[in-house]
């Protein structure tokens, strides 16, 4: 079972605070033995010697001592509350005229922690107390301080200041880098996500106008052929021949775009059907016994470049879907018309046939047809605009303009 991340919050700090406390033990020690070795008095007493005006070393002032430096603990708890309550025993031991120890250590350790691990504001008051603190102590004291006393505390105070803030700056500028890549790769997952996601829709449109077109031309060729069977063998063998090349084409078309979707080897990748194969479906429809009429115009004059590969493709899988449609409901003797005009700013494709039009499936009558919601996609994809409905005079329609930028 994984921890929480409260629980190794919580353990965090009492990593710290156990650290800290082993500190704030060592720097009593010190502070204490380095009282006991250097006062006077004591070195005069164990060499058996009477001090004279000395004076030794205080039980009031081992405590004020200890109570300088073991605050030290809570330097990553509250280290401005910790730098205020060491500075009243510091300057107390001034006052008293009694040796501080590593006091002024432990007050600059607690100075770097409040620059460290809190903001500008506390770091700038904690820089205060210390900076009134030893202003106190030097007023009370008896001995006078030199200028160059006073000079070598205030760089050290004020480079342990900005060691602290600088410390901080470069803590927060590496949680930024961190939080930053953070987003990126949130971000690059989301585009990830969302490119697949188009990829998978863009699958499923090419799948359904394969898909529809071919079994839909190939379902009327089978009821054509099961009806001449017995009367014209003929015309019925050559209904299956048309339906057996129409399999392999849609074969192999779908094997071209399922391709895509392999991992474990390239993808098997074929030339998209576009304009120059409109001919070729129009054949296709005729065979399959709807009487339609193909008319390419050219408003742009001969001198024309070649269609994005979008609008191309888009552009004939709207015919393809249209004449699927024509050949599925507008019934046996309806006739269809197939328009496409070139010119220098847009591309127009026009169908239409005269039969009764799309019928309401009766058992899904809500269902909205795939092939119209791909065809809208594909057109507003290329900021086309699309017509779809009756024709007048009777029959339907479908129309689409896209626009063509300039090379």
């Amino acid at each position: 079972m994984r921890p929480t991340s409260g629980s190794a919050r919580s353990r965090t700090r009492s990593h710290r605070l156990i650290t800290d406390s082993a500190v704030a033990a060592v720097l009593t020690a010190a502070s204490l033995a380095l009282i006991l070795l250097v006062d006077a008095d004591l070195a005069a007493r164990w060499r058996g010697v009477p001090s004279v005006g000395t004076r030794g070393p205080e039980a009031l002032g081992l405590v004020l001592a200890a109570l300088c430096t073991l605050p030290v603990a809570l330097r990553r708890r509250c280290p401005l509350a910790a730098l205020a309550f060491v500075a009243v025993p510091e300057v107390a031991l001034q006052a008293l005229d009694q040796n501080p120890g590593l006091a002024g250590v432990a007050a600059l350790i607690l100075l770097y922690s409040a620059a460290a691990h809190r903001g500008l504001a506390i770091s700038l008051v904690a820089l205060a107390v210390t900076g009134l603190a030893y202003a106190v102590g030097a007023l009370l004291g008896d001995q006078p301080l030199s200028w160059t006393d006073h000079t070598i505390v205030v760089v050290l105070t004020m480079l342990c200041w900005t060691g602290g803030r600088s410390v901080r700056l470069r803590r927060a500028y590496l949680a930024e880098l961190v939080d930053r890549t953070d987003r990126l790769e949130r971000a690059r997952e989301a585009d990830t996500r969302a490119a697949r996601a188009e990829e998978r829709s863009r699958i499923a449109r090419e799948l359904h106008d394969v898909v529809a077109h071919h079994v839909s031309v190939m379902t009327v060729q089978a009821a054509a052929a099961r009806k001449m069977l017995s009367v014209k063998p003929d015309v019925a063998r050559d209904a299956l021949s048309a339906i057996e090349e129409m399999g392999r084409t849609a074969m192999a078309e779908m094997r071209s775009i399922v391709g895509v979707l392999r991992t474990d080897g390239p993808a098997e990748r074929g030339p998209q059907p576009g304009m120059q194969d409109v001919p070729t479906l129009v054949d296709q429809m005729r065979e399959a016994g709807l009487r339609t009429q193909l008319s390419v115009e050219d408003g742009a004059g001969g001198d024309r470049p070649v269609l994005p590969p979008g609008v191309d493709l888009a552009a004939y899988r709207l015919i393809q879907e249209a004449l699927t449609n024509s050949l599925r409901h507008a019934g046996p003797a309806a006739r269809a018309w197939v328009t496409v005009r070139r010119e220098s700013g847009e591309l127009l494709v026009h169908v239409e046939d005269d039969g009764r039009g799309p019928a309401p499936e009766p058992e899904l009558p809500g269902r909205t047809g795939h092939g119209l919601v791909g065809i809208k996609e594909r057109v507003a994809l290329y900021g086309g605009v699309l017509r779809i409905g009756p024709r007048d005079g009777g029959g339907f329609e479908v129309s689409a303009r896209f626009p063509l930028k300039d090379r």
